[in-house]
């Protein structure tokens, strides 16, 4: 076994669609990088199987075993003393799922970054701990956490647990790392899709839903309007703009809505994947709150997801200086949308990965390294290894 790094970065969330290109881009910039995996042996060598097929040196990442639903992360004492020297913490871990329980929720997204911001207060070299949230949550410029209970009941009945636990992860973080000290960057992507040039996704929600009713014939009638705005963003440039953050960002909080502006509203981008897909547009509208009330079994429509069928426009003026000053553009979004459309036909929507995309039914139904209730019951725990 080769020693073992002493890792200057730390990416929560590492065997996730976001976290492990993160990984991915940090190695290939020459970090030393500990991945937090939740607690399976098999997810370190699913992790550098994947890295290696994307011509990735993994002798400088270590796995650990890491938990944000547990104070501390769960680390045991030799992983807690491995990352005393870590520098800068990613924290992609979440659960991204339609229909999840509110205990679920807030555990994963709502509990685990608290946790999160609390360790990272304890790394004594700490540079950045960077979040990742949404587009569609913390436009509050007075965050509140935590939220007042009827408030939070509210919010949880109106948008869904996975949106309102996004939105009071995303107001913990803000308003704990200030109190704790912890110099924060909060990167906010809209929907991020596949690699801007082989069309590599691994993510099958949301989006990727809408275009696997479009190729399989059973989109009759789009959901919105003719002004509805779904952003999306590469995810090779979500994870450099990440990656650059701490490289770039200065002061106690920064938040960069990351999303590409030129994103043609939804008709047009349905209409552009159909005629690149060689299937038929639909034609017909249907406004969001009508869609709301019918059945879900008439839609074909997660109710969850239709918060983000909104006419909405975002400033994104803070990432795109932080953009300029790493050097990074947007790919061409028609083109992007194009290869990703194409890989997620080849892949069939998740249902059979491309050989350099691992088996991980969790990876596929868009979980990211959390595990639920029924898991952390089981108390599953292994031992990592470094280097390869």
């Amino acid at each position: 076994m080769s020693p073992t790094p002493h890792p200057s970065t730390l990416v929560l969330g590492a065997n996730g669609f976001v976290g492990r290109w993160l990984v991915l881009e940090l190695l290939g910039q020459g970090g030393t990088v500990a991945a937090g995996l939740r607690g399976c042996g098999s997810r370190d060598a699913e992790l550098r199987h994947w890295l290696r097929d994307h011509g990735a040196d993994d002798r400088a990442l270590t796995t650990v075993a890491a938990d944000v639903t547990r104070p501390g992360l769960g680390l045991s004492p030799a992983d807690e003393e491995l990352l005393g020297g870590v520098r800068d913490i990613h924290n992609t871990a979440a659960l991204y799922r339609f229909g999840l329980t509110r205990p679920d929720a807030v555990a994963a997204n709502v509990t685990g970054a608290v946790h999160t911001v609390r360790w990272a207060a304890t790394r004594p070299a700490l540079r950045r701990l960077v979040h990742l949230s949404g587009y569609r949550v913390g436009q509050r410029a007075d965050p509140v956490f935590p939220l007042p209970d009827a408030e939070a009941d509210r919010l949880y009945r109106t948008v869904g647990a996975y949106e309102a636990s996004k939105t009071e992860g995303d107001a913990a973080v803000r308003v704990l790392a200030p109190r704790l000290g912890v110099p924060l960057t909060v990167v906010s992507p809209s929907t991020v899709i596949g690699h801007s040039v082989s069309g590599e996704a691994g993510q099958y929600l949301g989006l990727a839903r809408l275009v696997e009713q479009l190729w399989t014939g059973r989109l009759p009638a789009l959901a919105g309007g003719r002004r509805t705005f779904v952003p999306v963003v590469a995810i090779d440039h979500l994870a450099r703009l990440a990656v650059a953050a701490p490289e770039y960002d200065q002061g106690p909080v920064r938040r960069h809505v990351v999303l590409d502006p030129a994103t043609p509203e939804l008709p047009e981008l349905v209409a552009l994947l159909a005629r690149h897909l060689k299937v038929r547009a639909p034609r017909l509208l249907l406004p969001a709150g009508l869609v709301r009330r019918l059945p879900r079994a008439l839609t074909g429509v997660e109710a969850e997801t239709l918060s983000f069928l909104s006419s909405d426009r975002y400033d994104t003026a803070s990432a795109d200086r932080l953009a300029a000053a790493a050097g990074l553009r947007h790919p061409p979004v028609d083109d992007l949308l194009r290869r990703w459309a194409s890989r997620l036909v080849a892949d069939r929507f998740g249902a059979a990965p491309s050989p350099d995309v691992p088996n991980d039914p969790g990876h596929a139904a868009g979980v990211v390294a959390v595990p639920t209730s029924r898991e952390r019951a089981a108390g599953r725990r292994c031992r990592v290894r470094a280097g390869g």
